[in-house]
């Protein structure tokens, strides 16, 4: 018998390499918790996406809420994470927001392993998500999948994969942080 394992999915380009890989092993139930998706209309879009995968592919899926205010509230009480570049600590607060709420919900539905697709990103520090698995895998007592997808190409593959199934690709993290330092960077290129 399949061990059961609840994957955190940060949006579905990322989702359909990493559950490829694990659907052979495990017994895999799709977590989609992304309080810090910004604005509302990106939150649907991305969600949208993913419930046309999971559809096409019958995959088991879970959509807990959006909770964005409660995010910001939580980034906002650690005076200057909103200034923090992508990648610091910004990003690490994020991350535990996101799998705490997925290891709360894997010990709820007795799941024995949890793991996120958020390392397959090359935006994203692998150490930074891997340290907050294995540390609330402590807490909780339930195995985390500390893996690095971007090893072997896994974001190229992933995206291929994503964009043969006709599902859209975001262009930034998700959070109005990240978006503002996308858009600054666009405009500064726009000068040149």
């Amino acid at each position: 018998m399949k061990k059961k394992l609840l994957l955190h999915v940060c949006c579905a380009p990322c989702a359909v390499y990493v559950i490829e890989k694990w659907r052979e092993t495990y017994d895999v139930t799709l977590f989609f918790y992304n309080p810090n998706i910004h604005p509302e209309p990106e939150y649907l879009f991305r969600k949208k996406e993913l419930e046309k995968i999971s559809l096409k592919k019958g995959w088991q899926t879970v959509y807990p809420g959006h909770e964005m205010e409660e995010w910001f509230n939580r980034v906002k009480k650690h005076k200057g994470y909103e200034k923090e570049p992508e990648r610091g600590k910004r990003c690490s607060l994020c991350f535990n927001i996101r799998l705490r709420k997925t290891f709360v919900y894997a010990r709820d539905q007795g799941c024995e392993v949890v793991a996120s697709t958020l390392s397959i990103s090359p935006y994203k520090v692998t150490r930074q998500i891997n340290e907050e698995g294995v540390e609330l895998a402590e807490e909780f007592d339930i195995e985390f999948l500390a893996e690095n997808f971007k090893k072997q190409d896994g974001y190229n593959i992933g995206r291929k994969m994503a964009l043969s199934l006709g599902i859209k690709h975001q262009d930034y993290c998700g959070c109005v942080y990240s978006r503002e330092e996308r858009n600054k960077k666009t405009r500064l290129k726009e000068k040149f």
